[in-house]
C-alpha cells in the first residue's frame, strides 16, 4: 500500500461529506457469514417472487465475482427523513394514503448515483486511474452487510441498518474498487432486549430477531409483488399504499434522526397527506406525471390502483370510498378488478351486486 493509498480513506470521507453524504466508510469484502444467512433465507423461500435473488448466485456475497478485482468497497450514507405530516397521524386516518417516507421525494437512486460518481471522479483525480463501479440498490449487492463492515452501523432486529447518530432513515450506496484501502471495524449491536419492531409489524413479517420473511412484508406486498396481494394480509395493510415504516417509526434509535437537508428528498405533490379517493381517481397520464422522478413510478399504474383499492377497502364506513371503488368495477385489468371487488365486499357485498 502506497503513502497515497494510506491517506486516501480520510480524504474519501472528507470528499463524501462535501458531496452531501452524512457518513462514508471503507468495507472489507469478507461476507462469508452473511452468505450463509442469505443461502438459508433463500432455501426457506422467504424471498417470495423475487427470483432474481436466486439467479444472482454468490455474486451478491462475493463482490469480486460481481466486479472482478474488487478488493475494497466504499460505502456511503445519505439521510432522507423529510419534513412531512406526522406518520402516525396519517396511519390513523383511514381516509388518507400512507406512503413510505423514503418515497415522498425524488428517486434516491438518481440522487445517490450522481454523488457517488462525483466522488469516484475526485478519487481518480487524486489517485490516478482506477477500476471501480458505482451501485445504488441496482445490482446484487449486500449493501447493509457492507455498510456494517464499513463501520456505518449495525443490522437491527428488523434487518435494517441502524446508526447511533441517525437511526435508520437513510439510503446507502457503494463504490466497488480495486484500490487496497484501510477498512473500518464493524460496530457492536445496540438493540439489546428491545423488540418494538417485531411487535409493531402489521403482518408479522419479522418472524424472529434479525429474520424477515419478505412474503409477509407490506413493502414487498405493495412494491415487489406483481400479482394479487394474498387476502390474508389485505386488512393488515391498512392504508399503506407504498411501503411500510412501522418498524422504523417505533425504533428508539430514530429519536436521533434529523430532518434531511437534501432538497431532493422534500415531499412532492402532497403525498404525505393525500386522500385515498383523490389518488384512486388519477388516470394513468396523471399517475405518470405526478410520479415522474419518483421511486413510486416503478410499481406502475396497475399496482398503484391495486394498492389503493386495498386501502379503500380498509376505509370502512366511507361512502366516498365505496363510490370511488364502484367507478372502477369495470376497469380493464383483472388484477385491479379483483382487488376492487374484495374492497367492496369489506363495505358490503350488495355494493357489487348492485353494479352487476
Amino acid at each position: 500500500m502506497t503513502d497515497a493509498e494510506r491517506d486516501l480513506p480520510g480524504r474519501i470521507r472528507h470528499w463524501g461529506k462535501e458531496l452531501g453524504f452524512q457518513a462514508v466508510g471503507i468495507a472489507s469484502v469478507d461476507l462469508r457469514e452473511d452468505e450463509k444467512y442469505l443461502e438459508r433465507w433463500l432455501e426457506l423461500g422467504r424471498h417470495g417472487d423475487m427470483s432474481y435473488m436466486e439467479r444472482h448466485g454468490k455474486r451478491r456475497s462475493r463482490p469480486a465475482q460481481l466486479v472482478p478485482e474488487t478488493i475494497s468497497v466504499i460505502c456511503a450514507r445519505m439521510d432522507y427523513q423529510p419534513e412531512a405530516r406526522d406518520a402516525w397521524s396519517v396511519l390513523a386516518d383511514r381516509e388518507r394514503a400512507y406512503v413510505s417516507r423514503y418515497a415522498l421525494g425524488r428517486d434516491y437512486h438518481k440522487v445517490l448515483r450522481g454523488r457517488l460518481r462525483r466522488l469516484a471522479r475526485r478519487i481518480g483525480e487524486y489517485h490516478g486511474e482506477f477500476g471501480h463501479r458505482v451501485f445504488v440498490d441496482s445490482a446484487p449487492v449486500l449493501e447493509k452487510a457492507l455498510a456494517r463492515n464499513a463501520g456505518i452501523g449495525w443490522i437491527g432486529k428488523h434487518t435494517n441498518l441502524l446508526s447511533r447518530e441517525a437511526g435508520s432513515w437513510f439510503f446507502l450506496g457503494e463504490i466497488y474498487t480495486d484500490i487496497p484501502l484501510r477498512t473500518q471495524t464493524a460496530p457492536g449491536e445496540h438493540c439489546g432486549s428491545c423488540a418494538a419492531c417485531i411487535e409493531i409489524c402489521p403482518t408479522r413479517a419479522i418472524v424472529a430477531p434479525y429474520e424477515l420473511d419478505a412474503r409477509r412484508c407490506v413493502s414487498y406486498l405493495t412494491i415487489e409483488l406483481h400479482g394479487s396481494i394474498p387476502e390474508e394480509f389485505r386488512s393488515a395493510i391498512g392504508n399503506r399504499i407504498y411501503g411500510c415504516d412501522d418498524c422504523q417509526l417505533v425504533c428508539p434509535w430514530n429519536k436521533f434522526a434529523k430532518v434531511a437537508a437534501e432538497p431532493d428528498f422534500a415531499v412532492r405533490h402532497g403525498l404525505d397527506d393525500a386522500g385515498l379517493v383523490e389518488l384512486f381517481g388519477w388516470d394513468e397520464s396523471e399517475f405518470l406525471a405526478k410520479t415522474e422522478g419518483s421511486a413510486i413510478r416503478r410499481i406502475g399504474y396497475l399496482r398503484w390502483l391495486r394498492n389503493l383499492a386495498v386501502a379503500l377497502g380498509n376505509a370502512t364506513g366511507s361512502a366516498a370510498a365505496v363510490a370511488a371503488l364502484r367507478r372502477r368495477l369495470d376497469f380493464p385489468s383483472a388484477l385491479v378488478r379483483e382487488h376492487v371487488e374484495w374492497a367492496l365486499r369489506q363495505h358490503g357485498a350488495d355494493e357489487i351486486q348492485a353494479e352487476n
